[in-house]
């Protein structure tokens, strides 16, 4: 038996795969930060003792120690527990938002892109309406429409992504209409829902993965914006946006700031550069 019969072509495709697959440092790390804000949302009392609401006056805006790692705020709560506790909100916001875009602007993209016509044309005024109006500002409108909340923050950032993952589906489905397989089955007589769903749809849903990757960061900026202006839950909540806004009024004590604005740029560039990397990957 010699040395090059040892490794079976299965093995050689096992070992090309793990090599395809390896995880740059910087990725690994944007994994590591996301992972750990996931954590930190599902189960938050595993990483802090500390009541996120109440606090002990006398201990009230201490600079970061072992004891407190982003210091007190000014009515003496531990301000690495209401970050910690704060992630959930704005990490299920965000996802919502990421759904609302999805499923909303991917139909819409479908419908435009497959059916083409008066349909295409319909759709297409619709997202262009959308794009006129800046992100922030049309988060802002709806928001101010159906109230003040972290949930319908999360369903305004969301409204505002529709117009994005619609241009993408559509320019993807258009592309893949045109491909060999989907004209052969056509011509094999197959219906066009049929076509539509098992063979457009998964082929053209490739390239949304990264975006909704990336969207995830974009909406936890814009809810935190929405959160910072006001638009979120009030006090005691704690997520991030409003953490930076009360901060703001203590500029004495920089921490209160610095804390929170620094776990939500870590976790946008995080989740920026995850989504870099997915679009790479093949």
């Amino acid at each position: 038996m010699t040395l090059a019969s040892t490794y079976s072509p299965s093995r050689v495709t096992a070992v090309g795969r793990l090599t395809a697959l390896r995880v740059p440092p910087v990725v690994a790390l944007s994994l590591a930060i996301v992972a750990l804000a996931i954590a930190w949302s599902l189960a938050p009392s595993l990483f802090t003792s500390y009541d996120p609401v109440n606090g002990v006056p006398a201990q009230k805006l201490l600079g970061p120690s072992a004891a407190h790692w982003f210091g007190t705020d000014h009515l003496g709560r531990d301000l690495y527990t209401r970050v910690v506790y704060g992630t959930a909100s704005s990490v299920a916001s965000a996802l919502i938002a990421v759904v609302i875009g999805v499923v909303a602007g991917g139909l819409i993209g479908l419908l435009a892109g497959f059916f083409g016509g008066w349909v295409d044309t319909l759709f297409a005024r619709l997202v262009d309406v959308l794009l006129a109006i800046p992100k922030l500002l049309l988060a802002v409108i709806v928001v101010t429409a159906i109230g003040f909340d972290t949930t319908n923050a999360a369903i305004a950032t969301g409204v505002s992504a529709v117009a994005l993952f619609a241009r993408v589906m559509r320019s993807e489905v258009i592309k893949t209409r045109q491909a060999t397989f989907v004209e052969s089955s056509f011509l094999l007589g197959g219906s066009r829902w049929h076509i539509l769903w098992r063979h457009v749809l998964p082929n053209a849903s490739r390239s949304v993965l990264p975006l909704a990757v990336l969207q995830f960061g974009d909406s936890i900026l814009v809810i935190a914006s929405l959160a910072f202006l006001g638009y979120g839950d009030p006090p005691p909540a704690s997520d991030w946006g409003l953490l930076i806004s009360i901060g703001k009024d203590y500029l004495k004590w920089p921490w209160l700031v610095y804390a929170p604005a620094f776990v939500t740029i870590a976790t946008v560039l995080s989740v920026n550069r995850i989504s870099r990397w997915l679009r790479k990957t093949d």
